[in-house]
């Protein structure tokens, strides 16, 4: 196990934290982007993540050969409920005078803003606490 893993993992957790909060900024920006003649509506999209695992040898392994190293992205889903609307005067209006709008949620969209920012604050504060022992590390080392 290097003395960076800590760095590495922070650096991932980061990185999506900050790519939730890009898909999340999308999703607020869509929020009244219906279907029209030519373009269908906006779906919400979300992150989907897992664990990133790797394969350790020798005496790093602590379980069954595995080692966390963060998170990884595993792509960004959407949304396919469909909000409907009936405005049969609209011009994209189906045959029964439905029109599909955006799906964004503009409360759960701000509830996942808040969490994400929270987690990347959590993650920056550990970056730090991380920075700080390996200077500390570095000193002892000197004498």
């Amino acid at each position: 196990m290097s003395v960076f893993n800590g760095l590495q993992i922070n650096a991932s957790g980061l990185a999506l934290e900050r790519l939730k909060l890009d898909t999340i900024s999308s999703n607020i920006a869509n929020l009244n982007t219906d279907q029209t003649t030519t373009t269908s509506a906006y779906h919400a999209k979300s992150v989907v993540f897992s664990e990133n695992v790797k394969s350790v040898s020798g005496d790093d392994s602590n379980f069954g050969g595995t080692q966390s190293s963060g998170v990884k992205v595993l792509g960004i889903d959407e949304d396919t409920e469909k909000n409907l609307k009936y405005d049969p005067t609209n011009e994209a209006a189906d045959s029964n005078g439905y029109v599909e709008e955006s799906n964004v949620n503009l409360s759960d969209e701000m509830v996942n803003m808040i969490q994400a920012m929270r987690t990347y604050e959590a993650n920056t504060s550990s970056e730090e606490a991380n920075k700080t022992i390996l200077s500390k590390a570095l000193e002892i080392s000197k004498s």
